[in-house]
C-alpha cells in the first residue's frame, strides 16, 4: 500500500501521513454526508425531470381527459346557442302565429341559478362550468318541451277552428252570374218594402252546386215558406252559415260536412225572384257581412 507524505516546515522533511481512527472516522462521515447530499440532489433532479412510468401515463390520461372535456364543453355551448335560437323562434314566431304570449325569461330559467351552488365543491373551474351549463341546458330543454307540447295542442285546436271558419264562396266564380253585395236594409224585390237583408245573393243557373264554406255539422235542413229549401250549418267557435232558396239539399240534420263539400243546388224556392243562393254568416247569433269571409 503506497504511503502518503506531507511536508513538515519545522523539520524541513517529508513525513508520512498517519491516519488515526478518529481522523478516519471524521473523513468517513464527511464522505457519507457528501454522498448522501449528492444522492438526494440527483434523486430530486431525476424525479423532477424524469417522472416514473405510472405518473407519465396519468399525466397523459389527464391531458387527454382535459381535451375531451373541452370538446364536450364547446359542444354544450353550441347546443345552448341552438336552443336559444329555438326559444326565440318559439316566442317570436310560433306563439305570434297562434296568438299566445311569449314565455317570460324567468319562466325559461325557472330558478336554475339556485342549483348552481351545488357545483361549488368541484375543484376545477372548467368542470364546474360544464356541470352548471349542462344542468341549465336540461332545465331549459324541459321548459321548451312543455312549450312545444302546448303549441302542438294549440295548433290542433286552431287548425280545427280555421277549418271551421267560413272562408270560401259558396258558389264557384265560373258559374256565378252576379253577386248582390247589399248587406243591411234594402227594398225587397217581391214584397215592395224596405226590410233587413242579412246576407249576400249569388245569382247562378238553377242546379249550380252550393259548397259548404267551412267544416261543421248540419244543424237544420228543411223547407221554409220564406227561405224555401234551406240549410243551417253550425261551424262551432260561434260561427253559423245559412244557404237558402235551394232547388234541393243533399244533406240532413246531424251530418258532418267539410269545407268545399257540395251540400245542395241553386234554386228558386221560397220567396225568391229568380234562381239564386241567399247566403248568411252569423257570429254569436248576430248576422255579419259574408263579404268579409272570402276573397
Amino acid at each position: 500500500m503506497a504511503l502518503r507524505y506531507t511536508y513538515n516546515p519545522e523539520t524541513c522533511q517529508y513525513e508520512p501521513i498517519v491516519v488515526t481512527p478518529r481522523l478516519f472516522g471524521r473523513r468517513f462521515l464527511i464522505f457519507m454526508a457528501l454522498s448522501l447530499a449528492l444522492g438526494m440532489a440527483g434523486l430530486m433532479y431525476f424525479n423532477h425531470n424524469f417522472p416514473d412510468w405510472d405518473e407519465t401515463l396519468l399525466r397523459q390520461e389527464n391531458k387527454q381527459l382535459r381535451t375531451e372535456w373541452s370538446i364536450l364543453l364547446n359542444q354544450a355551448k353550441k347546443t345552448s346557442q341552438q336552443l336559444a335560437e329555438l326559444e326565440h323562434t318559439d316566442d317570436h314566431n310560433y306563439r305570434v302565429i297562434l296568438d299566445l304570449e311569449p314565455l317570460a325569461p324567468s319562466m325559461r330559467e325557472a330558478g336554475v341559478g339556485g342549483r348552481e351552488r351545488g357545483f361549488e365543491n368541484i375543484p376545477y373551474a372548467m368542470i364546474r362550468e360544464g356541470y352548471a351549463l349542462v344542468d341549465k341546458l336540461g332545465n331549459r330543454l324541459d321548459i321548451e318541451q312543455q312549450s312545444l307540447d302546448l303549441l302542438a295542442e294549440e295548433l290542433t285546436r286552431k287548425e280545427k277552428m280555421w277549418a271551421s271558419r267560413p272562408a270560401i264562396q259558396p258558389i264557384d266564380n265560373k258559374q256565378l252570374t252576379r253577386l248582390h253585395t247589399i248587406f243591411g236594409m234594402r227594398m225587397h224585390p217581391l214584397l215592395g218594402y224596405v226590410r233587413p237583408h242579412n246576407g249576400l245573393d249569388f245569382t247562378a243557373p238553377r242546379g249550380t252546386p252550393v259548397y259548404a264554406t267551412g267544416d261543421g255539422k248540419v244543424q237544420m235542413a228543411y223547407h221554409s215558406p220564406s227561405y224555401g229549401f234551406v240549410i243551417y250549418v253550425d261551424h262551432g267557435h260561434h260561427f253559423e252559415t245559412r244557404y237558402a232558396h235551394l232547388a234541393q239539399f243533399i244533406v240532413k240534420e246531424g251530418d258532418p260536412i267539410k269545407r268545399g263539400q257540395v251540400i245542395g243546388y241553386v234554386g228558386n224556392s221560397g220567396t225568391s225572384a229568380g234562381p239564386h243562393l241567399h247566403y248568411d254568416v252569423l257570429y254569436k247569433g248576430i248576422p255579419v257581412n259574408p263579404i268579409n269571409f272570402f276573397q
